[in-house]
């Protein structure tokens, strides 16, 4: 059926909404606190039919999902998987987030279609910075949000710990070897026991595997393999790896480490990058189970000898310590929505950094649950151009999962912005022309929606285009979006006020998922993986709109490198601006015609990707000149947050 006679059918009447909507509406956190949550339990067993065992309470109001649920529920039809992405965006936001909550009430709490959400876990870099959290807005809410906003259940903290011991274990490995001959390290690696005997710790036989060395007894090792086995030898100038942390801190980009006294000398520069941009955060989210992210998290590359081969986080012993450390962050993390659906949180990479989804088990997890009638809907970050792009040809590639839809969310004001609008920035009035009506140049701005419709459409996957509407959007200014999604090759294109009214103002977008579910999908990826490293980069430039690709020195000899070790074979994860499909975010609308210049690539090799970084795109984002925790305080006498959004 073409998507103007879809268009054309009468919209039914909006329900009531279940929630006791105020107007104007209230901030987030003064909604998200008028809301009891029903105890974790009730959404586990009732909404889910999770078994007692399956989970494990964080309290009354979460839990964390085991995954042996899936053991039990293998051979259970798969309900329909639906991914929400965005137009390119404001820095405000366009309520990607808030949407893909309010289209799941609405499919569970008005259409009584089994349903699920699938998000990440915010970081609180942006909680305390520019964006705010990830929980939604106004009436479509995952609570608690001060919890899912702040430590949650503490996977972040987790990956925290776990790539800072790894980037503690590099340094120390190497500052250990620089004063001890061959013989000495491997003595103090293999210490004997009371009795005289040496044996290799269970991750040491990886390292021997890896070095051909079929030899289980240390008192059998040649002294050319003790060599081998004991001296990693790593170039400093080639390690990738840096330390983390959870917050914006711009002068933690560029540090030098090792220069306290007892160090010998042994300084470096290296850096901090955000937690979410690490790659364990990343194996975290594509890892099938735990024996899958015990094996990815073992064979990160964190630079290479001084002969050019790859060294790992198994060769420096680390890799089951890692997993230790993450063995409870593995499970997805479930909460609910402010109308009592369910909502799995996992992960959390940036889109514009990583690869920016939420984790696969989640996605496994969920569509299990919700059985052949239900619907997963999972939430890819940023634009499309970034966040679904990632979710098709990373995520899709390694879960084996296939989309059955996918939603992009427009608003009339970044279409204004794509069209010539002045710029929007955080924190200041909107100017005049976001206001007041504008069609021509909403019209102009269309051109942004067109390409990411288009380019998602190539995917062979239906698209439904969410218009999120705001109280100043006009019926003209919308309808002039409806028509150019539909125009570009949209499915439908529905408008939406779930901020405002919930579920309820998102049952005309979740009746159009439904339907376009019931279509059948051609799903196909954007490019082949036997494509070389540089083939691939150029085709996700070309549906930027690039002409041509530029590479740095710099970029050249790692693509190099990454070629002859044996990674080209790999997924592409371009590091690029969000708010513009070039590398220039002042770049809006759907620039064409220019060259794409790729400063570096890096490779996570556990996670399963090459990441090039696309002009200045920043690994450690900054805090603004008036950051969002001004905002933020707690009342004394009754422990209440307040401030968030």
């Amino acid at each position: 059926m073409p998507a103007t006679a879809i268009a054309a059918k009468p919209a039914a009447a909006a329900p009531k909404p279940l929630l006791d909507i105020a107007t104007p509406t209230p901030p987030d956190i003064v909604i998200a606190q008028s809301i009891k949550p029903k105890h974790i339990s009730q959404i586990a067993e009732a909404k889910l039919g999770l078994q007692p065992e399956e989970y494990e309470m964080h309290g009354p109001t979460k839990a964390k999902v085991r995954l042996s649920v899936l053991d039990r529920l293998k051979g259970t039809p798969s309900g329909k998987y639906v991914v929400v992405a965005g137009i390119s965006p404001t820095p405000l936001g366009e309520g990607k987030s808030t949407t893909t909550v309010g289209l799941c009430q609405s499919l569970g709490a008005y259409l009584d279609r089994p349903v699920l959400t699938c998000i990440r876990q915010p970081s609180q870099g942006p909680t305390f910075g520019i964006k705010g959290g990830a929980a939604g807005g106004g009436y479509s809410q995952v609570i608690p949000m001060e919890e899912m906003n702040l430590h949650l259940t503490g996977d972040i903290h987790a990956i925290t710990a776990a790539n800072n011991l790894l980037a503690a274990a590099i340094d120390a490995r190497m500052f250990h070897e620089a004063a001890q001959t061959d013989e000495a390290l491997f003595r103090r690696l293999c210490p004997a026991d009371k009795h005289g005997k040496r044996a290799f710790a269970p991750v040491m036989l990886r390292r021997l595997e890896k070095l051909g060395i079929a030899k289980t007894d240390p008192s059998e090792l040649t002294p050319t393999e003790v060599s081998a086995f004991a001296r990693l030898d790593l170039d400093p100038q080639s390690i990738t790896w840096r330390r983390v942390m959870d917050v914006n801190d711009r002068f933690l980009r560029g540090i030098t480490v090792g220069q306290g006294s007892e160090e010998r000398g042994q300084e470096r520069s290296t850096g901090f990058d955000i937690a979410v941009a690490s790659e364990i955060m990343a194996v975290l989210a594509l890892a099938s189970d735990l024996s899958d992210m015990r094996e990815r998290l073992g064979r990160m590359v964190v630079g290479n000898d001084k002969r050019g081969n790859p060294v790992t986080a198994d060769d420096l012993g680390v890799g089951g310590a890692l997993t230790v450390l993450m063995k409870d962050a593995i499970m997805p993390t479930l909460l609910q929505t402010l109308e009592g659906t369910p909502v799995l949180v996992h992960a959390g990479p940036f889109a514009n950094i990583a690869h920016g989804n939420s984790s696969i088990v989640a996605d496994q997890i969920g569509l299990k649950l919700v059985g052949k009638d239900g619907y997963v809907v999972t939430e890819a970050g940023f634009g499309s151009d970034i966040g679904m792009e990632k979710f098709m040809n990373i995520k899709c590639r390694a879960s084996g999962l296939r989309p059955d839809a996918a939603v992009i969310v427009a608003t009339v004001r970044a279409l204004k912005m794509h069209g010539g609008g002045a710029p929007v920035v955080a924190g200041t009035p909107l100017p005049h022309e976001y206001l007041t009506e504008d069609v021509e140049l909403v019209t102009k701005g269309c051109c942004n929606l067109a390409r990411h419709v288009k380019n998602a459409v190539a995917y062979g996957v239906p698209v439904v285009v969410a218009i999120n509407a705001f109280a100043s959007d006009t019926e003209a200014e919308l309808a002039a979006v409806k028509a150019a999604a539909l125009e570009a090759g949209a499915f439908d294109a529905v408008v939406t006020r779930h901020h405002s009214l919930g579920g309820a103002g998102a049952v005309d977008l979740s009746r159009a998922v439904v339907a376009a579910c019931e279509r059948p999908s051609k799903f196909k990826f954007l490019y082949d993986l036997d494509l070389s490293i540089k083939e691939k980069i150029e085709a996700i430039a070309r549906s930027y709109g690039a002409e041509g690709v530029s590479y740095s020195p710099e970029a050249e000899a790692q693509i190099a490198k990454y070629t002859r070790m044996g990674f080209d074979g790999l997924p592409i994860c371009m590091a690029k601006t969000q708010y513009s499909f070039s590398h220039d975010a002042k770049l809006k609308g759907a620039p064409s015609g220019f060259v794409l210049p790729i400063r570096d690539v890096r490779a996570s090799v556990g996670a399963g990707f090459i990441y090039p970084l696309v002009g200045s795109m920043m690994t450690m984002p900054g805090l603004p000149t008036r950051p969002g925790y001004y905002d933020i305080d707690i009342d004394p006498k009754s422990g209440r947050v307040m401030g968030l959004s």
